[in-house]
């Protein structure tokens, strides 16, 4: 699926992290057809690792993870200047309100639930990194 955001963001890289892997290769295909490139984690740590390591633009981050999990991952994250602001976007089975709530105090900037249609997570990730792009160019 090609929509409107594919032109503008191609190229932008997204750090994809879940334990789980055919969660990632399902993802990581969509985004790659979408004209993002594509980096993956299996756990908290690892994500931490390739974040400081290649600064994507935008994280979709599981909450529940080995080692060390998405919550930590993300609190350590936004202690971090260089990813204060970096869009996260919390995309896990902790679907009750309270867990929406807490994604977003630890620093998630969206929660979306699993499961999920790929489409509307697609245009949640344009969404996200077109007003990024438009706030860098102000």
């Amino acid at each position: 699926m090609k929509d409107s955001y594919s032109n503008i963001h191609e190229k932008q890289l997204i750090l994809v992290v879940d334990d789980n892997q055919d969660m990632r290769a399902m993802l990581g295909r969509h985004l790659v057809v979408e004209g993002y490139r594509v980096l993956y984690a299996g756990d908290g740590q690892s994500a931490l690792n390739q974040t400081q390591l290649h600064h994507p633009d935008l994280i979709l981050m599981d909450l529940s993870l080995p080692n060390m999990d998405g919550w930590e991952a993300v609190k350590q994250l936004r202690k971090m200047e260089a990813f204060s602001t970096i869009p996260i976007i919390a995309v896990t089975a902790h679907v009750s309100s309270v867990n929406q709530e807490q994604a977003l105090a630890v620093g998630c900037t969206m929660h979306i639930g699993k499961p999920f249609k790929i489409n509307a997570l697609l245009q949640l990730i344009g969404r996200l990194l077109t007003d990024e792009k438009q706030l860098s160019e102000i």
